[in-house]
């Protein structure tokens, strides 16, 4: 565990496994953080498993301005981590909002990457107008966050459509994930959605022809939408594969986290 300093933010890291000759670096999604990598780095001792609290989230600091929240600015300082780490190549894995990150990442850094793993992740939004809207409808859920404080969100946030396949998980597991919410700062959330939502990013769908590194694109049976765009991506990515879990839906690692471990193993090893 670190707090770094990057570019004048603090930033928490945590680091597993420490001496594993491989290393895995990984992005939790929206109202996640470091914890949502734990399970996965239990799981995979001979990995060195390197989690980052994504700005807005976790134990990150909230930055003063809202354009520290954009997704350029997200990639300049994973960058810095990267560097401060002192990683040279290295395979990266984004869930959710963190996949479009570490998407938005490996493309302006491909050096940098040995593979890329995506777990229910978009490349973004194809039009101007798709992106706007959901821009508006963004603006409005972080308005209510910092309106009606973080227990109000979370209750209705653990209970959208696309966590649906999650109310039959285990009530010790549900409970884990609905403390990693409200965990969260509300500051940090809100900034995260105007700066980083899906509205706001540029969209990486014309950039996916050029990468040549290996991608694995991972979704659950039960993510019908996640699963329409993992074919959609896998029809354009030169060096591709997508794997489906059966009987899993957005999150993948939380529903069934003994396979989603087993498929990262098979795909460093």
């Amino acid at each position: 565990m670190a707090k770094l300093m990057i570019r004048g933010l603090e930033t928490y890291v945590e680091i597993w496994n420490e001496r594993a000759q491989q290393t895995l670096v990984a992005l939790h999604g929206f109202t996640g953080s470091t914890a949502t990598w734990r399970n996965l780095a239990k799981a995979l001792p001979h990995i060195r498993v390197i989690a980052v609290d994504c700005i807005g989230h976790g134990q990150t600091a909230v930055p003063k301005e809202n354009s520290r929240f954009s997704m350029d600015e997200q990639i300049q300082d994973l960058e810095e981590v990267i560097r401060k780490l002192q990683l040279e190549q290295f395979t990266l894995l984004g869930y959710s909002m963190g996949g479009r990150i570490a998407l938005s990442y490996a493309i302006a850094y491909p050096e940098r990457i040995k593979r890329l793993i995506l777990e229910s992740a978009s490349p973004g939004l194809r039009t101007s107008q798709e992106r706007s809207e959901r821009c508006v409808r963004d603006n409005e859920l972080a308005e209510k966050i910092i309106h009606n404080g973080l227990q109000s969100f979370v209750n209705a946030w653990e209970n959208i459509p696309l966590f649906e396949s999650q109310k039959s998980l285990p009530d010790n597991v549900r409970q884990m994930i609905r403390t990693e919410r409200l965990s969260q700062k509300v500051e940090g959330l809100a900034g995260s959605l105007r700066g980083i939502g899906t509205g706001n990013q540029p969209s990486n769908w014309m950039s996916l022809a050029q990468l040549e590194f290996p991608v694995l694109l991972i979704t659950g049976t039960l993510d019908e939408k996640f699963c329409k765009i993992a074919q959609e991506m896998k029809a354009l990515l030169k060096n591709v594969k997508h794997t489906t879990v059966n009987n899993a839906g957005h999150a993948i690692h939380v529903e069934n986290p003994a396979e989603f471990a087993t498929i990262i193993e098979e795909y460093l090893t």
